[in-house]
């Protein structure tokens, strides 16, 4: 008798680095830190919320709709969704995948940002505009861990997917995908400069009935 894997959970990586790249990635890094820097509700949402770092989750949640420089990248990142979709088996014959929400986030060495995942969103991810060395790596949860109760700890040499935690390490340009429901988080770490990062979530409609 042999062992089948089922209920597979998926992440998707691919980096965004094109000759075209580094002057878009500037571009975009010098608009989160003018918005970390104009943005008056936003600084007092992670104040209370997002301690040490700046997020416009709490203010500035669709960017893709007010910037022209997010609606690029929103134009980028489409097919790479479109493909993990694809790769999920998902069936969206005669429905619109569509970027719901987009935002900033800025996080010095320190800043912590706590477990969470995304509702009322199927497909969510981060795009790394800059990732100094030895920023935090997004940190994602075994979904079944609540569940497993009485089981003993893995060995030490366990391949990555049966890890009750895997941590993925980003690079400037890299985009992550996954689904809403996987939850995440960025530990502290202690480094020089500002890791930026703009999250986002992709949704869409039931399909339309006669």
């Amino acid at each position: 008798m042999t062992s089948r894997a089922l209920f597979p959970t998926l992440v998707y990586r691919e980096s965004l680095v094109d000759r075209r790249w580094r002057r878009f990635n500037q571009d975009l890094a010098d608009e989160c830190q003018s918005l970390a820097a104009s943005d008056a509700a936003g600084q007092r949402w992670s104040a209370k919320n997002y301690l040490g770092g700046y997020t416009s989750y709490g203010s500035l949640d669709r960017l893709h709709l007010v910037s022209s420089l997010f609606e690029r990248l929103r134009r980028r990142i489409d097919p790479h969704v479109k493909s993990f979709a694809r790769d999920l088996h998902y069936d969206l014959a005669g429905r619109t995948l569509a970027m719901t929400d987009c935002w900033a986030n800025l996080m010095p060495a320190g800043t912590v940002h706590s477990m969470h995942l995304h509702p009322t969103s199927f497909v969510s991810g981060t795009y790394y505009v800059s990732v100094p060395k030895g920023a935090g790596a997004i940190k994602f949860e075994d979904p079944r861990l609540g569940y497993q109760m009485a089981a003993p700890p893995r060995r030490a040499d366990a391949p990555e997917a049966y890890s009750a935690f895997v941590s993925l390490a980003a690079h400037d340009g890299d985009l992550v995908l996954f689904e809403s429901w996987l939850r995440h988080e960025v530990p502290p770490a202690h480094f020089s400069g500002e890791r930026i990062s703009i999250s986002f979530n992709y949704a869409c409609p039931p399909k339309s009935g006669r």
